[in-house]
């Protein structure tokens, strides 16, 4: 069993069943993340989605760092993010059988998704059918302008180096 938070500062922790924190996660430092607000995992929890105040989801792959979370090699990989909503993401869940995910926001649209690709498939109250079959066509919803971003590889935070500058009175300068 593993508990998962999702906090303010955009960090995800993940803890043990006896308290114990295993994991903090923060999204990827190229994309817009901003305070976490809702979160969610697929029935064998291989697969963590958060939504964000800005109206982001986030996709993470937890399968390797499942099978052993001490072995450093097998990280939490951040898999893709798309903007969902133009305002804050309130819930989400994954339809695992249709491969589709559920996200609502406060602007009162609750909207369809590809889980793997996170394709628009339409909104709750649209006069069309769903066509789960398709993800091929690229649309957007209408308050939304950038297509998910597919992330390749984490960029490696690097560590700030620390520089010293030693406050010398030099007469002669």
């Amino acid at each position: 069993p593993l508990l998962a938070s999702a906090h303010e500062s955009s960090c995800i922790r993940l803890w043990s069943i006896q308290g114990n924190l295993m994991k903090e996660l923060l999204p990827f430092a190229g994309r817009p993340s901003g305070p976490l607000t809702a979160l969610c995992t697929d029935i064998f929890t291989k697969i963590l989605l958060t939504g964000s105040k800005e109206g982001y989801i986030f996709r993470w792959n937890m399968a390797s760092f499942l099978e052993d979370s001490r072995n450093i090699k097998n990280a939490i990989k951040e898999e893709l993010c798309w903007r969902a909503h133009a305002a804050e993401v309130v819930d989400l869940f994954i339809e695992e059988e249709k491969n589709v995910v559920v996200t609502a926001s406060i602007d009162g649209s609750v909207r369809l998704w590809h889980a793997r690709t996170g394709y628009y498939f339409g909104f709750f109250g649209q006069a069309r059918k769903f066509d789960l079959t398709d993800t091929s066509r690229l649309i957007l919803p209408s308050d939304v302008t950038g297509f998910s971003a597919i992330i390749k590889e984490e960029i490696k935070r690097t560590e700030k180096k620390k520089i010293i500058y030693p406050l010398i009175l030099d007469r002669d300068k």
